[in-house]
């Protein structure tokens, strides 16, 4: 399987970016997908998720700013980035999640400046 992302990029505090997430070769009918993000010196946390079920799942920080979109005939998912801040600097990763696996892209760097 693979995962791709893309959509990263500069932008300016306040500002939005969207990213764009892109799985193929996933062999499941049903998992889960989102996205996790890493800043320099700091663990990979956790962004927001959709479940095979379709119930979605947002980290408290990006709660109201965030949003994800998933295509799940296409294979893809959105995160809409809105009200960025500087402390959302990180490269952001996405995951394709079947059970007992858990398939990740390069990531993608988003930078927001002061």
């Amino acid at each position: 399987a693979q995962v791709t992302e893309s959509g990263g990029g500069l932008v300016q505090t306040g500002g939005s970016l969207r990213l764009s997430c892109q799985a193929s070769g996933v062999s499941s009918s049903a998992y889960a997908m989102g996205w996790f993000r890493q800043a320099p010196g700091k663990e990979r946390e956790f962004v927001a998720t959709e479940a095979w079920n379709g119930d979605k799942y947002y980290a408290d920080f990006v709660k109201g700013r965030f949003t994800i979109a998933r295509d799940i005939g296409a294979e893809s998912m959105t995160l809409q980035m809105n009200s960025l801040q500087p402390e959302d600097t990180a490269v952001y990763y996405c995951n394709a999640h079947p059970p007992l696996v858990r398939y990740w892209g390069q990531g993608t760097q988003v930078t927001v400046s002061s």
